[in-house]
């Protein structure tokens, strides 16, 4: 993997941070190839549960690389630019089967709040700041702040941030539902490995069943999701997951799910 991609394995966690602290960990080609390569790989990887995604230095994510944004308008028909990888690594951690925590080390922006967006769970340091920034630079978003954003805090919030390009504090954006949890700057890490390894002990399958049908309920009326949810439960039905739990709650012990 590329220094600008740090992949670290313990266990059952896979942590990916964004390492180009120089230019606030600013996506760009490079990273978002890496990222391409390594989320299938992760996907399929039967020992890794639960992914981290986070950044070194003083930023999590200021966005986009606009060098190579503005870049891609001289590339052939055809070819590959920025934003079509962008768009392919961004639909791979939604769809993502296991999963996904955005760990906001610090300032989370423009792209890097997109890419926060396509976590499951979000937690934050006291000091990380959030917000869209698109419009301080004349930039549209590509990859959810509009069409994304105002489904995950309520839509005054979202055009606030969308229009102003001002960032709210970890605290605030806790306050409007987009943070699960915020830490002090030093326990982050901490608190993070901490919620890796417990979602870690959880059925696979489980959680990745909740998962497909959790992301995708917005897009389905309330019977439609409901359908979903019980064809889901009837597969489940017939895993070995859920056998070994009700053995473990009859026996009284720990269960030790296997993911099938």
């Amino acid at each position: 993997m590329s220094d600008e991609l740090l992949v670290e394995i313990t266990g059952t966690v896979a942590t990916l941070t964004l390492n180009r602290p120089k230019a606030m960990n600013a996506l760009n080609l490079a990273v978002l190839g890496k990222l391409e390569q390594i989320l299938p790989e992760l996907a399929t990887n039967q020992d890794v549960r639960v992914v981290v995604l986070t950044g070194t230095g003083p930023a999590f994510c200021a966005g986009a690389d606009l060098k190579e944004v503005l870049g891609g308008q001289q590339l052939s028909p055809g070819e590959q630019d920025f934003l079509g990888r962008a768009a392919v690594v961004f639909n791979l951690l939604r769809e993502f089967p296991k999963p996904v925590i955005a760990a906001l080390n610090g300032v989370t922006m423009a792209g890097g709040l997109e890419i926060a967006m396509c976590a499951d769970i979000v937690l934050a340091a006291e000091s990380a700041k959030i917000g869209d920034a698109h419009s301080n630079f004349g930039v549209y978003p590509g990859a959810g702040g509009a069409a994304i954003l105002p489904r995950l805090v309520p839509l005054n919030v979202a055009m606030y941030l969308l229009y102003t390009g001002k960032t709210l504090s970890a605290a605030q954006m806790y306050q409007y539902g987009f943070v699960n949890e915020v830490h002090p700057d030093d326990q982050l890490t901490d608190a993070v490995n901490k919620l890796a390894q417990q979602l870690s002990t959880k059925s696979p399958i489980v959680l990745q069943r909740m998962k497909q049908v959790a992301r995708h309920t917005a897009d389905k009326t309330r019977e439609d999701a409901l359908l979903h949810e019980q064809v889901m439960l009837r597969e489940h039905l017939r895993s070995y997951d859920i056998q070994e739990g009700l053995r473990a709650f009859s026996e009284k012990r720990a269960p030790v799910f296997k993911g099938y």
